[in-house]
């Protein structure tokens, strides 16, 4: 199993309508791609005066699963979300591996 995991910061400012738009339209979109199995969505434990921190969670069965989703539809997926959201978050992505 592999995670595919997105930590995103998001300015206060926008946060209730990044949030709303993600639990309603983009994480529906990525899991809509069949390349995963399951999303979990966790909010970061931790004082930001500047925004608000998660991690969304996308598990898939391999790696080639993931290596095609991220050539065939990750681009035009964050693609759409820098442009709803430009200069208002910061994310960064990281694999993990079930052992």
């Amino acid at each position: 199993m592999i995670v595919y995991n997105v930590t995103v910061k998001i300015d206060k400012s926008v946060h209730d309508d990044w949030l709303k738009w993600m639990k309603e339209v983009h994480i529906p979109d990525v899991m809509s791609t069949g390349y995963f199995l399951e999303n979990n969505m966790f909010k970061i434990m931790v004082d930001d005066e500047d925004g608000v921190n998660y991690s969304i969670q996308y598990t898939c069965s391999n790696m080639e699963d993931l290596m095609e989703y991220q050539e065939k539809h990750a681009p035009a997926l964050q693609n759409e979300h820098t442009e709803r959201y430009k200069n208002k978050y910061v994310a960064f992505r990281t694999l993990l591996e079930k052992v």
